[in-house]
Order: structure tokens, then sequence, then C-alpha cells
């Protein structure tokens, strides 16, 4: 079983996003437990605050060390306490990170049983919690999000999705598009036709090996064509 928990400003936005569909379902079932923590509940400032000006000067806010340290030190006594002791990785998402990739998210499923997800707000964190805590830092982009609760349960949804149990089988992401290293191929259901279109006439004609052949052949050709990036170069 995957352990994720997740430090946040913005518990609600979290578990509301992966309380549903595939990652809800997981966790009802037990394959993956998901846990938010809300950082300001472990600020020492009467007035909860969690954030404070930079040094130095600059526009913005930046998330204060120690409400965080508080908040990390808490995860780990709690899962002492529940007899927790599996292999675990501290991530900060933020955008200075390695973006993430399929792989990189079947390395995570396949090495760890217990991801420590940081979510930063502002303008960031101080770097000395980074630096402290942190294992690895990842961003899902080269773009600017208002904080790290989106990236946090796209990083949850992707290495879920991993772990035995979450899908009722391993071909379910196996074959799926990236995963396979193509783009996946078109796909059709009923109606047979719609607005003029008929689905094409090998899916429908009963021979496997010709189906699959033209499956592989159209994901070739999408992935030539919109991600050729993703195809091995001639050195």
């Amino acid at each position: 079983m995957m352990r994720f928990d997740i430090m946040t400003l913005f518990p609600q936005l979290v578990e509301t996003v992966l309380g549903e569909s595939i990652i809800g379902r997981a966790q009802k079932s037990g394959a993956i437990t998901v846990r938010t923590h809300n950082i300001r509940d472990y600020t020492e400032d009467k007035h909860r605050r969690v954030d404070d000006t930079p040094y130095g000067g600059g526009k913005g806010m930046l998330m204060m060390a120690p409400p965080i340290y508080n908040c990390y030190r808490a995860i780990l006594d709690e899962q002492s306490a529940e007899g927790f002791d599996g292999r675990r990785r501290v991530i900060y998402l933020s955008p200075t990170g390695k973006v993430l990739t399929q792989a990189h998210a079947a390395e995570l499923a396949r090495d760890y049983d217990n991801l420590i997800l940081l979510c930063g707000h502002y303008e960031g964190v101080d770097r000395r919690i980074v630096d402290e805590i942190v294992d690895e830092e990842i961003s899902i982009g080269d773009f600017v999000l208002t904080g790290g609760e989106i990236p946090a349960c796209i990083l949850t949804d992707c290495v879920a999705r991993l772990v035995d149990g979450v899908l009722s089988d391993a071909e379910c992401y196996e074959k799926e598009s990236i995963s396979s290293g193509l783009l996946e191929y078109p796909q059709y259901t009923r109606p047979y036709e719609f607005h003029g279109v008929k689905v094409p006439d090998v899916l429908i004609s009963g021979h496997h090996a010709n189906i699959d052949r033209w499956r592989d052949e159209q994901a070739m050709e999408l992935t030539k064509k919109l991600r050729p990036d993703l195809l091995p170069t001639d050195e």
C-alpha cells in the first residue's frame, strides 16, 4: 500500500480533487492512503500566520520554515505511532524542480511506500526548509501556478495509478499513452456513424492481429506528428 501525506494550506482543495473517481475508490478500498495536513495548524504565531516578507526585499510573501517543519515532524510522529516504517521520500512541488515524467512516476511507485508532498504558496518557501527535509523537487511543467496543490494532486494521481490494486490490471497503464513510449491510438465506440464519419472497418473486422497492427501504426503516426520528441533518436 502506498501512503501519500500532503502538506498544504488548502487541504479541502486537495481532498476534493483526490476524493473522486479512481483515486477516491482506491482510498476506499485501501490500496492507497491519502492524508492532508494543514500547515497553518502548526504555526506558533497566535494569528496563525505562515508567511512573512522575504529578507532582501521583493514582492510577495514567503512561507516560513517553522510551521512547515512542525507539520513534517507531526507526520513522522503520526506514522511512528501507527507502526508505519516504509520507504519514504519528501518532495517539494516547485517550478525549479525536474519536470515530472511517467518514467519517474513509475520509479516513485516502485521504490517508495510513502511520499510526503510539500505544497508551496505565495512566492514559495524559505529555502532552509527545503535544504533540511526535502529529498527532491518536482515540477509539472514550465509554467507558474498559484500554489503547489494542483501539482501535488497530479503527482499523486500519476503515481497512485501505478500502485497494485488501484487499477484492475497492469495492462490498464502499461499500454496507455506515454507509458508505452508512443501516444495512444485513436479509439471509437457507439454509434457506428457520427456526423457522417464511420468507425474504421478494421475495428469491426474481428481480426485481432489486423486490429493490433492498425493500432500500432496509428500510434506511431500520431507520435511522429504530435510528439516526435518521444521517439528514439539515432546517435
